[in-house]
């Protein structure tokens, strides 16, 4: 008989921005962190900046303190933060998060600095070409980062992406692992072999 599964954590990540000016010809950036080499959960693996919610916090909270914390980011007084998209670690991981994914356009002149504790490096990606170094294995993705970051291709600019989560209906989703330790796959809700 199979064991009850974990319940996941409520956690928070946020998927910043770089708005346009300068860096308008460049299209959508993204701000992603390395997670420390000594990190207990997903050491060096590249993320968007989150982590879980403390007592009585809300995820946007949650997102804005975890920014700070990890890059010296600072979103301000009452910022505008958009739903984007809601994961839950599939059933058969041990630990489980259901993580709120929120949108959010970077405040101007805000160069990250790594807090060398939580994140040891951090840096600007355009979606495509983060993925295209995952590929590559030059870094290392997970796949809501991966699906994320796909989520994000269509968009020519940061207010494009960010005024389409403005109508955005979220539903948490649920990946199913099927297979083996050596040989998986990861389905979605609504693929084949996903009931």
């Amino acid at each position: 008989m199979q064991a009850t599964p974990p319940e996941p954590r409520l956690a928070a990540t946020i998927v910043l921005l770089r708005r346009g000016g300068k860096h308008r010809a460049r299209g959508v950036e993204v701000l992603m962190v390395r997670r420390s080499e000594s990190a207990s959960f997903m050491p060096g693996v590249w993320v968007f900046p989150g982590g879980g919610l403390e007592d009585g916090e809300a995820p946007v909270e949650c997102a804005a303190r975890e920014l700070a914390e990890e890059t010296g980011i600072d979103l301000g007084d009452d910022p505008e933060v958009l739903p984007w998209s809601r994961w839950i670690t599939p059933e058969v991981v041990p630990v489980r998060f259901d993580t709120h994914f929120l949108l959010a356009l970077a405040p101007a002149h805000s160069p990250p600095k790594p807090d060398g504790v939580e994140v040891s490096d951090a840096g600007w990606f355009a979606p495509g070409a983060a993925l295209d170094a995952g590929e590559r294995g030059e870094i290392e993705l997970v796949f809501p980062t991966v699906k994320t970051l796909e989520s994000l291709l269509p968009y020519t600019s940061a207010e494009a992406a960010f005024d389409a989560a403005r109508g955005r209906v979220v539903e948490p989703i649920t990946p199913r692992v099927v297979g083996t330790r050596s040989d998986y796959r990861i389905l979605l809700p609504g693929e084949p072999g996903y009931e």
